[in-house]
């Protein structure tokens, strides 16, 4: 008898464990917890947080893979431009407006420099060099619209 109430109450345990518990559809209750109209703008944030995590790493993985070209000068400008994004990233992380502007326009400078001695590069070179930096465009165009500007407007989870 007494292993028959021991396994008996080790089943009731064990099914009231496992319960779930009552869902209540009152939506009283459900604005009363979560604050009137909050929710939205908790999924708003947490998709705008993925997707800058999403094109800022897809930044970070075109600095890492860039490659090497003949042309020095080049060179020289890809480091520069590289130098930049990673401001430019580690500025968004920080919620620095002031360094994210700035290294920005250092950004479109070594861009727009770039995109001049393009010329002297052979035509595979050129093919190369312009995928990295459509991609990177891309990538920073979506970070821009994705990060809000104003403090108001973001919410930090």
């Amino acid at each position: 008898m007494a292993k028959f109430n021991i396994g008996f109450s080790f089943i009731i345990v064990l099914a009231v464990s496992c319960s779930i518990e009552k869902v209540n559809l009152s939506p009283v209750t459900e604005s009363f917890l979560t604050g009137q109209g909050q929710s939205k703008t908790i999924q708003t944030g947490y998709s705008t947080k993925k997707n800058l995590i999403i094109y800022s790493s897809e930044i970070s993985n075109l600095i890492a893979t860039f490659p090497k070209f003949k042309n020095e000068a080049v060179n020289k400008e890809v480091a520069n431009l590289k130098y930049h994004l990673k401001e430019y990233i580690g500025a968004m992380e920080a919620y620095n407006i002031n360094g994210l502007d700035r290294s920005y326009r250092k950004y479109e400078q070594s861009y727009k420099k770039i995109q001049s001695l393009r010329k002297q590069l052979k035509p595979d070179e050129d093919q190369v060099l312009n995928r990295y930096l459509v991609r990177i465009k891309t990538n920073i165009s979506l970070l821009e619209s994705n990060f809000p500007k104003d403090s108001l407007s973001s919410s930090k989870n």
